[in-house]
Protein backbone atom coordinates (compact mmCIF):
# COMPACT_ATOMS: atom_id res chain seq x y z
CA UNK A 1 0.00 0.00 0.00
CA UNK A 2 1.20 3.51 -0.86
CA UNK A 3 1.19 6.80 0.99
CA UNK A 4 1.63 10.47 0.04
CA UNK A 5 4.13 12.84 1.67
CA UNK A 6 4.44 16.57 1.06
CA UNK A 7 7.60 18.22 2.40
CA UNK A 8 8.05 22.03 2.44
CA UNK A 9 5.86 22.21 -0.66
CA UNK A 10 5.42 25.61 -2.31
CA UNK A 11 3.94 26.97 -5.52
CA UNK A 12 4.49 30.58 -6.59
CA UNK A 13 2.84 32.41 -9.46
CA UNK A 14 5.14 35.40 -9.79
CA UNK A 15 5.07 37.15 -6.41
CA UNK A 16 1.95 35.26 -5.31
CA UNK A 17 2.53 32.28 -3.00
CA UNK A 18 -0.46 30.06 -3.85
CA UNK A 19 0.95 27.30 -1.62
CA UNK A 20 3.50 28.28 1.00
CA UNK A 21 5.86 25.71 2.56
CA UNK A 22 3.32 23.07 3.63
CA UNK A 23 3.92 19.61 5.09
CA UNK A 24 1.33 16.84 4.99
CA UNK A 25 1.31 13.04 5.33
CA UNK A 26 -1.50 10.85 3.97
CA UNK A 27 -1.22 7.27 5.11
CA UNK A 28 -2.20 4.26 3.03
CA UNK A 29 -5.90 3.62 3.57
CA UNK A 30 -6.47 7.17 4.86
CA UNK A 31 -8.77 9.84 3.40
CA UNK A 32 -7.58 13.42 3.93
CA UNK A 33 -9.72 16.37 2.85
CA UNK A 34 -8.14 19.70 1.92
CA UNK A 35 -10.77 22.18 3.08
CA UNK A 36 -10.81 25.94 2.81
CA UNK A 37 -12.27 28.99 1.08
CA UNK A 38 -11.79 29.71 -2.61
CA UNK A 39 -8.22 30.71 -3.44
CA UNK A 40 -6.67 29.10 -0.35
CA UNK A 41 -4.37 26.79 -2.39
CA UNK A 42 -6.12 23.45 -1.97
CA UNK A 43 -6.66 22.73 -5.69
CA UNK A 44 -3.13 23.90 -6.53
CA UNK A 45 -1.81 21.45 -3.93
CA UNK A 46 -3.82 18.62 -5.47
CA UNK A 47 -2.63 19.49 -8.97
CA UNK A 48 1.00 19.43 -7.81
CA UNK A 49 0.50 15.95 -6.35
CA UNK A 50 -1.01 14.87 -9.67
CA UNK A 51 1.83 16.41 -11.68
CA UNK A 52 -0.43 18.93 -13.41
CA UNK A 53 1.39 21.87 -11.79
CA UNK A 54 5.16 22.24 -11.44
CA UNK A 55 6.55 22.55 -7.93
CA UNK A 56 8.32 25.80 -7.04
CA UNK A 57 9.99 24.33 -3.96
CA UNK A 58 9.75 21.25 -1.77
CA UNK A 59 9.17 17.57 -2.49
CA UNK A 60 6.34 15.14 -3.17
CA UNK A 61 6.75 11.47 -2.31
CA UNK A 62 4.38 8.68 -3.34
CA UNK A 63 5.07 5.24 -1.86
CA UNK A 64 8.42 6.58 -0.65
CA UNK A 65 9.60 7.67 -4.11
CA UNK A 66 10.16 11.33 -4.99
CA UNK A 67 7.88 12.15 -7.94
CA UNK A 68 8.58 15.85 -8.56
CA UNK A 69 10.11 15.16 -11.96
CA UNK A 70 7.71 12.42 -13.06
CA UNK A 71 4.97 13.06 -15.60
CA UNK A 72 1.37 12.53 -14.40
CA UNK A 73 1.07 9.20 -16.20
CA UNK A 74 4.22 7.94 -14.44
CA UNK A 75 2.94 8.61 -10.91
CA UNK A 76 0.39 5.77 -10.89
CA UNK A 77 -2.41 7.87 -9.42
CA UNK A 78 -6.04 8.35 -10.43
CA UNK A 79 -7.81 11.69 -10.36
CA UNK A 80 -11.52 12.48 -10.38
CA UNK A 81 -12.28 15.99 -11.60
CA UNK A 82 -15.15 18.34 -10.79
CA UNK A 83 -16.27 17.94 -14.40
CA UNK A 84 -16.86 14.32 -15.29
CA UNK A 85 -14.88 14.29 -18.57
CA UNK A 86 -16.69 11.20 -19.85
CA UNK A 87 -16.47 10.17 -23.49
CA UNK A 88 -19.93 11.09 -24.81
CA UNK A 89 -20.00 8.53 -27.62
CA UNK A 90 -18.96 5.59 -25.42
CA UNK A 91 -21.26 3.57 -23.21
CA UNK A 92 -20.85 3.37 -19.47
CA UNK A 93 -19.16 -0.01 -19.91
CA UNK A 94 -16.76 1.40 -22.50
CA UNK A 95 -16.00 4.48 -20.36
CA UNK A 96 -15.19 2.27 -17.38
CA UNK A 97 -13.02 -0.03 -19.47
CA UNK A 98 -11.12 2.74 -21.27
CA UNK A 99 -8.23 3.10 -18.73
CA UNK A 100 -7.61 -0.65 -18.88
CA UNK A 101 -6.81 -0.81 -22.59
CA UNK A 102 -3.27 0.45 -21.96
CA UNK A 103 -2.63 -2.46 -19.61
CA UNK A 104 -1.69 -5.94 -20.74
CA UNK A 105 -4.77 -7.76 -19.51
CA UNK A 106 -7.25 -9.99 -21.30
CA UNK A 107 -10.65 -8.98 -22.58
CA UNK A 108 -12.21 -11.33 -20.03
CA UNK A 109 -10.35 -9.61 -17.17
CA UNK A 110 -11.49 -6.19 -18.42
CA UNK A 111 -15.10 -7.36 -18.52
CA UNK A 112 -14.78 -8.83 -15.03
CA UNK A 113 -13.44 -5.58 -13.58
CA UNK A 114 -16.15 -3.54 -15.32
CA UNK A 115 -18.87 -5.77 -13.86
CA UNK A 116 -17.28 -5.60 -10.40
CA UNK A 117 -16.98 -1.79 -10.35
CA UNK A 118 -20.46 -1.37 -11.84
CA UNK A 119 -21.84 -3.53 -9.04
CA UNK A 120 -20.03 -1.53 -6.34
CA UNK A 121 -21.30 1.78 -7.72
CA UNK A 122 -24.83 0.65 -8.59
CA UNK A 123 -24.25 1.10 -12.34
CA UNK A 124 -25.02 -2.41 -13.59
CA UNK A 125 -28.36 -1.28 -14.99
CA UNK A 126 -26.69 1.50 -17.02
CA UNK A 127 -23.74 -0.29 -18.62
CA UNK A 128 -25.21 -0.01 -22.12
CA UNK A 129 -26.13 3.68 -21.89
CA UNK A 130 -24.16 6.67 -23.14
CA UNK A 131 -23.48 9.58 -20.72
CA UNK A 132 -26.20 11.72 -22.31
CA UNK A 133 -28.79 9.28 -20.98
CA UNK A 134 -27.50 9.32 -17.40
CA UNK A 135 -28.53 11.36 -14.38
CA UNK A 136 -25.88 13.64 -12.84
CA UNK A 137 -25.25 11.28 -9.95
CA UNK A 138 -24.77 8.37 -12.35
CA UNK A 139 -22.27 10.38 -14.40
CA UNK A 140 -20.24 11.10 -11.28
CA UNK A 141 -20.30 7.44 -10.29
CA UNK A 142 -18.96 6.53 -13.74
CA UNK A 143 -16.14 9.07 -13.29
CA UNK A 144 -15.31 7.58 -9.88
CA UNK A 145 -15.49 4.05 -11.27
CA UNK A 146 -13.15 4.90 -14.13
CA UNK A 147 -10.58 6.09 -11.57
CA UNK A 148 -10.97 3.10 -9.29
CA UNK A 149 -10.97 0.36 -11.91
CA UNK A 150 -7.26 0.70 -12.74
CA UNK A 151 -6.19 0.03 -9.13
CA UNK A 152 -3.69 2.93 -8.90
CA UNK A 153 -1.44 3.67 -5.91
CA UNK A 154 -3.41 6.74 -4.76
CA UNK A 155 -6.63 8.64 -5.46
CA UNK A 156 -7.13 12.38 -5.90
CA UNK A 157 -10.60 13.98 -5.97
CA UNK A 158 -11.14 17.62 -7.00
CA UNK A 159 -14.53 18.89 -5.75
CA UNK A 160 -16.16 15.60 -6.77
CA UNK A 161 -19.69 16.45 -5.58
CA UNK A 162 -19.94 20.19 -6.21
CA UNK A 163 -22.14 19.88 -9.33
CA UNK A 164 -24.74 17.63 -7.70
CA UNK A 165 -27.94 18.72 -6.02
CA UNK A 166 -28.31 18.28 -2.26
CA UNK A 167 -30.17 14.95 -2.27
CA UNK A 168 -27.80 13.31 -4.77
CA UNK A 169 -24.78 14.79 -2.98
CA UNK A 170 -25.83 13.17 0.30
CA UNK A 171 -26.24 9.81 -1.41
CA UNK A 172 -22.87 10.10 -3.19
CA UNK A 173 -21.06 11.03 0.03
CA UNK A 174 -22.07 7.73 1.55
CA UNK A 175 -21.19 5.75 -1.58
CA UNK A 176 -17.74 7.35 -1.93
CA UNK A 177 -16.97 6.83 1.77
CA UNK A 178 -18.00 3.18 1.58
CA UNK A 179 -16.02 2.61 -1.61
CA UNK A 180 -12.84 4.24 -0.28
CA UNK A 181 -13.05 2.32 2.99
CA UNK A 182 -12.74 -0.90 1.02
CA UNK A 183 -9.84 0.17 -1.22
CA UNK A 184 -7.14 0.92 1.39
CA UNK A 185 -5.50 3.65 -0.71
CA UNK A 186 -4.10 7.03 0.27
CA UNK A 187 -6.75 9.50 -0.88
CA UNK A 188 -6.79 13.30 -1.02
CA UNK A 189 -10.10 15.10 -1.58
CA UNK A 190 -10.37 18.83 -2.26
CA UNK A 191 -13.61 20.46 -1.16
CA UNK A 192 -15.02 23.75 0.05
CA UNK A 193 -18.01 21.90 1.59
CA UNK A 194 -17.33 21.35 5.29
CA UNK A 195 -20.15 18.80 5.63
CA UNK A 196 -18.52 16.76 2.87
CA UNK A 197 -15.16 16.94 4.65
CA UNK A 198 -16.58 16.15 8.08
CA UNK A 199 -18.47 13.09 6.84
CA UNK A 200 -15.93 11.55 4.42
CA UNK A 201 -12.49 12.36 5.83
CA UNK A 202 -10.37 10.52 8.37
CA UNK A 203 -8.48 13.78 8.80
CA UNK A 204 -9.06 17.32 7.56
CA UNK A 205 -6.40 19.85 6.57
CA UNK A 206 -7.88 23.35 6.83
CA UNK A 207 -6.09 25.77 4.49
CA UNK A 208 -5.97 29.56 4.24
CA UNK A 209 -3.81 31.79 2.04
CA UNK A 210 -1.58 28.92 0.93
CA UNK A 211 -0.82 27.49 4.37
CA UNK A 212 -2.31 24.68 6.45
CA UNK A 213 -3.87 26.08 9.61
CA UNK A 214 -4.70 22.74 11.24
CA UNK A 215 -4.65 19.01 10.44
CA UNK A 216 -6.82 16.84 12.68
CA UNK A 217 -9.70 14.41 12.82
CA UNK A 218 -13.16 15.79 11.99
CA UNK A 219 -14.04 15.65 15.70
CA UNK A 220 -10.95 17.60 16.80
CA UNK A 221 -11.29 20.15 14.01
CA UNK A 222 -14.81 20.88 15.28
CA UNK A 223 -14.26 20.50 19.02
CA UNK A 224 -10.67 21.79 19.34
CA UNK A 225 -10.08 24.40 16.62
CA UNK A 226 -6.44 25.48 16.63
CA UNK A 227 -7.14 29.15 16.04
CA UNK A 228 -9.80 31.76 15.40
CA UNK A 229 -9.85 31.13 11.65
CA UNK A 230 -10.56 27.40 11.97
CA UNK A 231 -13.11 28.09 14.72
CA UNK A 232 -15.01 30.53 12.53
CA UNK A 233 -14.71 28.50 9.33
CA UNK A 234 -15.95 25.16 10.68
CA UNK A 235 -19.54 24.80 11.84
CA UNK A 236 -22.98 25.91 10.70
CA UNK A 237 -24.20 28.33 11.94
CA UNK A 238 -20.82 29.96 12.39
CA UNK A 239 -19.25 30.08 15.85
CA UNK A 240 -19.71 33.32 17.79
CA UNK A 241 -16.28 34.94 18.21
CA UNK A 242 -16.29 37.85 20.64
CA UNK A 243 -13.42 40.04 21.83
CA UNK A 244 -13.11 40.14 25.61
CA UNK A 245 -10.86 41.16 28.49
CA UNK A 246 -10.04 39.07 31.57
CA UNK A 247 -11.34 40.30 34.93
CA UNK A 248 -10.54 37.23 37.00
CA UNK A 249 -9.88 33.50 36.48
CA UNK A 250 -9.54 30.26 38.41
CA UNK A 251 -9.44 26.56 37.49
CA UNK A 252 -13.10 26.25 36.53
CA UNK A 253 -14.25 29.72 35.47
CA UNK A 254 -13.12 32.93 33.87
CA UNK A 255 -14.80 36.26 34.52
CA UNK A 256 -14.53 38.47 31.46
CA UNK A 257 -15.80 41.73 30.10
CA UNK A 258 -17.45 40.96 26.75
CA UNK A 259 -20.08 42.77 24.75
CA UNK A 260 -20.07 45.46 27.45
CA UNK A 261 -21.16 42.93 30.08
CA UNK A 262 -19.39 41.13 32.92
CA UNK A 263 -19.85 37.39 32.41
CA UNK A 264 -18.63 34.34 34.34
CA UNK A 265 -17.71 31.67 31.79
CA UNK A 266 -17.50 27.95 32.63
CA UNK A 267 -14.17 26.57 31.42
CA UNK A 268 -13.63 23.20 29.81
CA UNK A 269 -11.23 20.88 31.64
CA UNK A 270 -8.74 21.26 28.76
CA UNK A 271 -8.78 25.09 28.93
CA UNK A 272 -6.50 26.83 31.37
CA UNK A 273 -5.86 30.53 31.87
CA UNK A 274 -2.30 30.89 33.09
CA UNK A 275 0.48 33.45 33.08
CA UNK A 276 -0.01 36.60 31.02
CA UNK A 277 -3.30 35.32 29.58
CA UNK A 278 -4.84 35.36 33.08
CA UNK A 279 -3.56 38.86 33.83
CA UNK A 280 -6.31 41.39 34.54
CA UNK A 281 -7.44 43.17 31.35
CA UNK A 282 -5.54 40.67 29.18
CA UNK A 283 -7.26 40.56 25.78
CA UNK A 284 -8.62 37.32 24.39
CA UNK A 285 -11.33 36.03 22.07
CA UNK A 286 -14.24 34.01 23.39
CA UNK A 287 -15.76 31.46 21.04
CA UNK A 288 -19.13 29.80 21.63
CA UNK A 289 -21.10 27.90 19.01
CA UNK A 290 -24.75 28.95 18.62
CA UNK A 291 -25.85 25.55 19.98
CA UNK A 292 -23.62 26.12 23.02
CA UNK A 293 -25.76 28.99 24.29
CA UNK A 294 -28.77 28.00 26.41
CA UNK A 295 -31.73 30.36 26.98
CA UNK A 296 -32.11 31.51 30.59
CA UNK A 297 -35.26 32.78 32.30
CA UNK A 298 -33.51 35.77 33.87
CA UNK A 299 -30.25 37.66 33.87
CA UNK A 300 -27.44 36.43 36.12
CA UNK A 301 -23.65 36.39 36.50
CA UNK A 302 -23.29 33.62 33.87
CA UNK A 303 -25.69 35.07 31.29
CA UNK A 304 -25.40 37.38 28.30
CA UNK A 305 -28.36 39.63 27.50
CA UNK A 306 -29.38 41.01 24.14
CA UNK A 307 -32.33 42.13 22.06
CA UNK A 308 -33.88 39.68 19.59
CA UNK A 309 -33.12 41.17 16.16
CA UNK A 310 -33.95 38.35 13.73
CA UNK A 311 -35.55 34.89 13.93
CA UNK A 312 -34.72 32.23 11.31
CA UNK A 313 -36.71 28.96 11.43
CA UNK A 314 -34.53 25.95 10.51
CA UNK A 315 -37.00 23.07 10.73
CA UNK A 316 -36.44 21.29 14.04
CA UNK A 317 -34.41 24.26 15.33
CA UNK A 318 -34.59 28.04 15.28
CA UNK A 319 -31.69 30.44 14.78
CA UNK A 320 -32.10 33.62 16.81
CA UNK A 321 -29.91 36.69 16.26
CA UNK A 322 -29.37 38.86 19.35
CA UNK A 323 -28.31 42.45 18.86
CA UNK A 324 -25.88 43.63 21.55
CA UNK A 325 -24.55 47.06 20.64
CA UNK A 326 -22.93 46.62 17.22
CA UNK A 327 -22.56 42.87 17.69
CA UNK A 328 -24.68 39.97 16.42
CA UNK A 329 -24.81 36.95 18.76
CA UNK A 330 -26.26 33.80 17.15
CA UNK A 331 -28.24 31.34 19.28
CA UNK A 332 -29.81 28.04 18.18
CA UNK A 333 -32.88 26.96 20.16
CA UNK A 334 -35.50 24.26 19.80
CA UNK A 335 -38.29 24.99 17.35
CA UNK A 336 -40.85 25.61 20.07
CA UNK A 337 -38.83 28.14 22.06
CA UNK A 338 -40.86 31.37 22.41
CA UNK A 339 -39.13 34.46 21.08
CA UNK A 340 -40.25 37.72 19.51
CA UNK A 341 -38.32 40.40 17.68
CA UNK A 342 -37.58 43.33 19.97
CA UNK A 343 -37.72 41.45 23.28
CA UNK A 344 -34.78 40.99 25.62
CA UNK A 345 -33.34 37.47 25.78
CA UNK A 346 -30.83 36.02 28.23
CA UNK A 347 -28.47 33.15 27.28
CA UNK A 348 -25.75 31.28 29.16
CA UNK A 349 -22.77 29.43 27.67
CA UNK A 350 -23.06 25.75 28.56
CA UNK A 351 -20.14 23.98 30.29
CA UNK A 352 -17.65 22.47 27.86
CA UNK A 353 -18.74 24.77 25.03
CA UNK A 354 -16.51 27.79 25.67
CA UNK A 355 -13.38 28.20 23.52
CA UNK A 356 -10.73 30.78 24.37
CA UNK A 357 -8.12 32.21 22.02
CA UNK A 358 -5.21 34.47 22.92
CA UNK A 359 -4.44 37.89 21.41
CA UNK A 360 -2.74 36.15 18.45
CA UNK A 361 -5.87 34.10 17.76
CA UNK A 362 -4.31 30.81 18.96
CA UNK A 363 -6.36 28.34 20.99
CA UNK A 364 -5.73 28.47 24.76
CA UNK A 365 -5.44 24.96 26.21
CA UNK A 366 -3.83 23.38 29.24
Amino acid sequence: MADIELRNLSKHFGSLAAVDDIDLDVEAGEVVCLLGPSGCGKTTTLRMIAGLEDVTAGDIFIAGARVNDLAPRERDIAMVFQFYALYPSLTVSENLAFPLHAERITKEEIERRVREIAGLLDLSHALGRVPGRLAEGEKQRVAVGRAVIRDPQCFLFDEPLSRLDIAVRQEMRGQIKQLLNGLHKATVIVTHDQIEALTIADRIAVMRDGIIEQVASPHDIFAKPANVFVAGFIGTPQMNLVEANVIDADEDTATVNMLGQEVVLPLHAEVSLQGTVARRNAPLTVGVRPRGLAPASEAGPTTISGQVDLIEPMGAETLIHLRIGENDLRVVTSRGHPAAVGETMHVAPTPGQVHLFDHDGVRIAS
